[in-house]
């Protein structure tokens, strides 16, 4: 065997070798910083072009930058504040529908995500939680869960996605005297998510949230976290769907639903090779990408984040690849 050939194939074994190794913690913060960057320049950005709220610009980056905050990374505080101002601006415009009972377009969704925009915003009780809160208590009442809002995939197509954001809602903003109200709905829904059989990763990782937000058993919140885990790829990430290639938008909800409400440590090899499929996917300008699914229905505009038409979709992939990095950082 000649020299070149030798050397060729030790380079390849030492490619192996680096494509498995576990990512150093500054790698991993290293990523966050820049993950941040981009997401709090597209927020802002989008605030500009539209009046109404996004779950992919507002509560999904909203999740990535507290976590992040957490744990000592640093960007303008004003970002959250505005984030969350600008969800109560268009909530409280549409409030008379809320306590109609007919809410917004995004139904349960939509609704869902403002409140967790709130949530982790810090937004005490008012008059506008109430409103959203007693429209989901009331909302698919004769249903055993909540209902998607439409068949634009990821997030609005899912009922288990709808169902985690209104259970999370109500048990952050149901008012004191809706308490048993909300409690018999939390048990009939417990029941529901124990028995429905997830078809995507999207459904797997909101069918353990919600589980886990239920207080299901821990036998039913074990079953879900095994069914998740058993989806991962061998580049350590996931797939939207299960015969699609892995991609950021799957691999950072499904980290963060496994450390959440899995109890999957950020130390796990499973953890860890997630997030050396992150980092390996990360763009040179911070950001990751992933293409739509779904068909545009409104006016078509810059948000400042790159990828045209699949912007929005990447905008909240990189929000959540940015918490799954940022929970495996230790907190101040």
């Amino acid at each position: 065997m000649n020299a070149t050939l030798l050397l060729v194939m030790g380079l390849i074994v030492i490619g192996q070798a680096d494509a498995k190794k576990v990512p150093e913690p500054a790698a991993v913060r290293l990523a966050v910083e820049r993950g941040i960057l981009p997401i709090v320049k597209s927020m802002t950005e989008y605030q500009e072009h539209r009046d109404c709220f996004s779950c992919h610009h507002q509560a999904v980056p909203v999740f990535a930058l507290t976590t992040a905050r957490e744990r000592g990374f640093f960007f303008d505080p004003d970002t959250i504040n505005n984030a969350v101002d600008y969800t109560e601006t268009d909530l409280t415009s549409a409030i008379e529908s809320y306590a109609k009972g007919t809410g917004q377009g995004g139904g349960v969704t939509r609704a869902g995500y403002a409140l967790l925009t709130f949530e982790l915003g810090g937004k005490k009780s008012d008059k506008v939680t109430d409103a959203v809160a007693g429209y989901l208590l009331t909302k698919d009442v004769d249903l055993d869960h909540w209902q998607g809002s439409s068949k634009r995939p990821p997030s609005e197509a899912s009922e288990f996605t709808a169902t985690y954001l209104a259970l999370r809602a109500l048990h952050a903003y149901a008012k004191d005297e809706d308490k048993e109200r909300t409690a018999a709905r939390f048990l009939k829904v417990r029941t529901w998510l124990e028995s429905a059989k997830p078809k995507d990763t999207e459904d797997r990782v909101f069918q353990l949230l919600a589980l886990k937000q239920a207080r299901s058993s821990e036998q039913s919140i074990k079953i879900a976290t095994e069914a998740l885990l058993t989806r991962k790829r061998e580049d350590g990430g996931w797939s939207q769907l299960d015969d699609g290639k892995s991609d950021a938008y799957a691999t950072g909800s499904a980290l963060v639903a496994l450390y959440i409400a899995g109890g999957l440590s950020t130390d796990s090899s499973a953890y860890r090779s997630g997030l050396r499929f992150l980092i390996g996917d990360q763009r040179k300008d911070g950001t990751w990408f992933v293409a739509s699914r779904s068909r545009p229905f409104q006016p078509y505009f810059e948000s400042g984040f790159p990828y045209g038409k699949d912007q929005f979709i990447s905008m909240a992939a990189s929000s959540w690849s940015v918490t799954a990095l940022a929970l495996a950082c230790p907190k101040n």
